[in-house]
């Protein structure tokens, strides 16, 4: 190939490389608009008072409100219960799922994940109306209802990433683990789980963040007996208190930075769940 051939193809590279960089610019235009710059307004609100002068009174109101503090506490417990309840039912729901031996019909995926195919209100509250059958209403028991209300609508978002990591199961390292003499417990604990742990990790994140900042459902399933973090946000902004608001929008920003710090590098595992 001639040196005049060679610089044709290396320009030719070039000017696609150029043009593909276009395709990125209505995605960084809906980052800025949609992302960013909300996220900016909620910080420049959470740090200034009713005149927009740089101010910390929503934070003294935050930390020095026991009602915030315990309706906080009691958002991170409803969805540490959720989160654990989905996953005791959804990790063995998902493992029967990916199993070829025992499922062999992608039907059954399809009917566990149709559940998030329909409306979200709808869902909720035909929910509501069934266990309102069957005596568990938010009048009577708000806790149990607004409880079960969570595992029934995130179930599913519990059940998806663990069947999608466990059709990436090595099956060799599993029948190499049996051949050596191992147990099935100690198949399941030193092989299976440890390589389902990105999928659990994801499990929790679509999970246990949404429970935090649901009020629909809490509002729905309890009759408003039980107020979530959400709902609390919500209400300070119909209440026209953008401050104090923004500044709760925040935490929740900071709650969701944290846990996206804490397992960035889950995935970035060896095969046997270690991480490199």
């Amino acid at each position: 190939m001639s040196t005049n051939d060679k610089e044709k193809r290396k320009k030719r590279a070039k000017t696609l490389l150029f043009q593909r960089k276009y395709l990125c610019i209505p995605y960084a235009l809906f980052l800025v608009l949609f992302i960013i710059f909300p996220i900016l307004i909620i910080v420049v609100y959470a740090f200034t008072d009713e005149n927009m002068v740089p101010s910390f009174n929503a934070v003294v109101n935050f930390f020095t409100s026991t009602n915030k503090l315990e309706v906080l506490l009691v958002s991170v417990f409803i969805a540490f219960q959720t989160t654990l309840i989905c996953l005791i039912i959804g990790y063995p729901l998902a493992f029967f799922l990916a199993n070829r031996n025992i499922n062999k019909n992608v039907v059954l995926v399809v009917l566990f994940i149709a559940p998030m195919w329909i409306n979200f209100v709808l869902r909720a509250l035909a929910t509501r109306d069934l266990l309102s059958m069957f005596g568990i209403n938010g009048g009577q028991f708000p806790y149990l209802a607004t409880l079960i209300g969570m595992v029934q609508n995130y179930l599913p978002f519990v059940i998806l990433p663990l069947y999608t990591t466990m059709l990436k199961l090595d099956k060799s390292q599993i029948e190499a683990a049996r051949d050596l003499g191992a147990n099935e417990r100690q198949v399941f604990f030193k092989s299976i789980l440890p390589q389902t742990v990105p999928g659990i990790v994801s499990a929790c994140l679509m999970t246990f963040m949404p429970t935090m900042s649901s009020y629909v459902i809490s509002d729905t399933f309890s009759e408003r007996k039980i107020t979530l973090f959400g709902s609390f946000i919500e209400l300070e902004f119909n209440n026209k208190l953008w401050n104090d608001g923004s500044f709760m929008a925040f935490i929740m920003l900071v709650i969701i930075g944290i846990s996206m710090l804490a397992t960035r590098n889950v995935d970035k595992s060896d095969g046997r769940g270690n991480l490199l």
